[in-house]
């Protein structure tokens, strides 16, 4: 029986976790849903606090290694500490679910953010796209230097908050997801699925750099760079393997077209780490020229992309 396997694997993972339940806190109504999971605003009712409370689904996880391998994942990622990303609080079973408790950002996800923006017509300043990507690059980075991935970067997974923008959802989205690309257009268009992920190849941390250069276009743009109308899977598969997206705008920064050109890149092993990004990003931010920045290592620049896919003039 795959449910009283589950809850018994369960239950003997997470047995520390000391009586804690559902009861201690209060749901106040439904902020999102995914396929294998419904997050909740909620109040801590001891501590007096606002959480994001998110069911998981983890029966979904036929294979018994997986499902454990979630649960240390889960207890893993509450040991990651740093201002820029969401905390995760705690985590309990529940009805044969697993229940994460997650800190409250107050100012909700730069999914939304950008729509509002998109939709009034009002891009961001120079300074607040430094600020946003500065903050997600340390997120990142401090992820990173921890051997974990994010997997799943994208606006709705930043989170908005009085000291600045938090990465949320980090690290589980590999084991509530299909290894196809395929399954992926049945949750949702993948417009920041690196290339290898499209073909079906196996991946590694330079994924995350290109989902983090699709956000950082459209930080600057409000546009995905691979966003068309009407556009099915397969031909955004097609020019996401041939990274085929409009140039930014002459008005743009050097700077912020060197850092979107360099993550962009079809070849992996092209795309700089993180800790090179990182630097940058803070050398950026602080008026360096970053076509002669370098702390090692240099950006590599394939050249701007034109509408038709290829590379066409330097970044400058």
């Amino acid at each position: 029986n795959v449910c009283s396997d589950l809850s018994s694997s369960l239950t003997s993972a997470m047995e520390a976790q000391n009586g804690r339940s559902l009861s201690e806190y209060r749901i106040e109504g439904k902020i999102g849903t995914g396929k294998f999971s419904t997050v909740y605003a909620a109040w801590h009712i001891a501590a007096g606090q606002p959480v994001a409370l998110k069911t998981v689904q983890v029966f979904e996880i036929l294979d018994s290694k997986l499902r454990m391998d979630c649960i240390k994942e889960v207890n893993m990622l509450r040991a990651l500490e740093h201002k820029n990303i969401i905390k995760y609080l705690d985590s309990f079973v529940h009805d044969n679910e697993l229940v994460i408790v997650l800190e409250w950002a107050r100012g909700g996800d730069l999914g939304s953010l950008l729509k509002e923006r998109r939709q009034a017509g009002q891009a961001f300043s120079e300074a607040d796209i430094w600020g946003m990507f500065t903050n997600i690059c340390a997120a990142l980075n401090h992820m990173h230097e921890r051997r974990i991935m994010h997997r799943d970067i994208k606006p709705s997974n930043m989170f908005v908050s009085s000291e600045g923008i938090k990465v949320g959802d980090l690290g589980l989205s590999r084991y509530f997801s299909s290894r196809t690309a395929e399954a992926h257009s049945v949750v949702g268009t993948p417009y920041y699925m690196s290339p290898e992920c499209i073909r079906g190849l196996p991946y590694d941390w330079s994924s995350d750099i290109w989902s983090l250069g699709c956000l950082l276009y459209e930080m600057i743009t409000l546009r995905s760079p691979f966003y068309m109308d009407g556009l099915n899977f397969y031909t955004l598969g097609k020019k996401i393997t041939n990274c085929e997206y409009p140039p930014l705008p002459d008005s743009v920064p050097t700077n912020l077209k060197l850092l979107v050109y360099s993550m962009l890149h079809v070849n992996p092993q092209s795309r700089p780490s993180l800790p090179v990004l990182y630097q940058a990003a803070l050398a950026g931010s602080q008026g360096a020229d970053l076509m002669a920045w370098t702390n090692g290592e240099r950006l590599v620049v394939p050249g701007q992309p034109t509408k038709e896919g290829g590379e066409g003039v330097e970044a400058n």
